[in-house]
């Protein structure tokens, strides 16, 4: 597997739609940067934000999931209570070739206060806007940015396409599109 670097990220997204929409290179003036990078792609947070919250004392169940467990906000700076998440979504809408794995790490200035960016593995095939996780491991509140950078998108070619894709499968989290909760 190779990582794959700026110059096929820009081809992809620009002539077949990997990423839309698309910042050809990195901005940074006065926010966490984003956009095209030397081997990755830094995805934005849009403004819709899934907070965690436990007023109805739900158990967290991957079966079984209450939505009642997030409070919803549209806004600007989400801001996380003390050891608890959010979910949230990419501005971007990815569009995964049939030969790529892709990979999500956190921002540095993230991880730097205590902020993780928990993201599964993009496969082959799928395509949508991706569900971000942000996990607060501070006893403080803890802000998140929307319309900046949240995490980075590295793309790994295969020795092959696939023999079986996601959307060959048909996955549950095909397609999707705004923050998108658990799914059986």
């Amino acid at each position: 597997m190779a990582i794959l670097s700026d110059k096929w990220i820009r081809e992809k997204a620009l002539n077949e739609g990997m990423i839309e929409p698309f910042v050809e290179s990195q901005r940074r003036e006065g926010c966490i940067s984003y956009g095209l990078s030397s081997y990755g792609y830094d995805a934005r947070v849009a403004p819709e934000f899934k907070i965690f919250t436990n007023v109805d004392s739900a158990v967290v169940d991957p079966k079984d999931f209450a939505a009642n467990s997030f409070v919803d906000r549209t806004t600007d700076v989400c801001v996380i209570p003390p050891n608890s998440f959010a979910l949230a979504r990419t501005v971007e809408y990815f569009r995964v070739p049939r030969d790529v794995l892709v990979i999500c790490l956190g921002k540095s200035t993230y991880a730097r206060c205590g902020i993780i960016v928990n993201v599964t593995p993009l496969e082959p095939g799928w395509e949508g806007h991706v569900t971000l996780e942000f996990s607060n491991t501070t006893p403080l509140p803890a802000k998140i940015y929307a319309n900046e950078g949240a995490c980075q998108f590295l793309f790994l070619a295969g020795n092959e396409p696939c023999e079986t894709s996601y959307a060959d499968r048909a996955g549950k989290y095909m397609g999707q599109r705004g923050v998108t909760l658990p799914r059986l």
